[in-house]
């Protein structure tokens, strides 16, 4: 079983699944019959990318009788956050190193 952190990069990897969670963030709560007006694709591909994200925990639903609401999770976007740090700490401790080592060659 994939990773938290892989399932999220994989489910925002597609360029669909991408927008949707980006309108869900900006917009709020939708239901799928407006996701899909906007989308450009049948609802059915629509809701197999929202159970994609809900898979991989960037989105919630939650039935309001006949239509299913969904919302984005941005706290799921956590693991995400602290990989970008922690390579963000990796390549400027590799350029620090690089400088140093232009500076000696310089003297």
């Amino acid at each position: 079983m994939p990773d938290t952190q892989s399932l999220i990069f994989k489910s925002l990897s597609d360029p669909t699944r991408r927008a949707i969670f980006e309108q869900l963030c900006r917009e709020g709560e939708q239901t799928v019959g407006f996701l899909t007006s906007g989308a450009g694709i049948s609802q059915p591909a629509v809701s197999k990318h929202l159970g994609v994200l809900k898979r991989a925990g960037l989105v919630r639903d939650r039935q309001e009788g006949r239509l299913t609401h969904y919302c984005a999770d941005p706290a799921a976007l956590a693991p995400i956050l602290d990989w970008t740090r922690e390579m963000a700490g990796f390549w400027e401790a590799r350029f620090d190193k690089l400088e140093d080592l232009l500076k000696r060659m310089d003297q």
